[in-house]
């Protein structure tokens, strides 16, 4: 009996040592400090982070796509292409009421401007492109 009272007298020792400060006490964030941010639902840009060319297939893709819709095709031009990492399937342009890939997805975006109306297409894993109307 007297050697549990030591064992157990020599834990609570140990334990409430532990809780003991022998720094400096703790003091609050600087008010200075920026608020936490999370991270946007925006795309971000690519590996290279710098603006990317348009592959032929991807330009004759777009191309297509403007003639079905009744667009000329014959003074596209390129205002913008980057490579984008989607976060997930609806690639920056969901529609309401449609799920989506929950998953980072590899693309481009390029706009592009036909007689002062512009059309942003994105592209992810598919040659296929998907013009973002909003």
């Amino acid at each position: 009996m007297r050697y549990t009272l030591v064992v157990a007298g020599a834990l609570l020792a140990v334990t409430l040592s532990g809780c003991a400060s022998g720094g400096t006490p703790m003091t609050t964030p600087s008010p200075s400090r920026p608020p936490f941010q999370t991270t946007s639902p925006l795309p971000t840009a690519g590996p290279s982070g710098t603006a990317a060319s348009v592959p032929a297939d991807k330009w004759a893709a777009i191309l297509a796509d403007l003639s079905g819709r009744g667009v000329p095709t014959d003074d596209v031009q390129l205002v913008s292409a980057r490579s984008v990492t989607w976060n997930s399937g609806a690639l920056g342009c969901p529609k309401p009421g449609v799920s989506y890939t929950q998953a980072l997805v590899d693309g481009m975006q390029v706009v592009v401007s036909v007689a002062g109306t512009t059309y942003d297409y994105r592209f992810g894993n598919s040659g296929r492109p998907m013009l973002c109307e909003r």
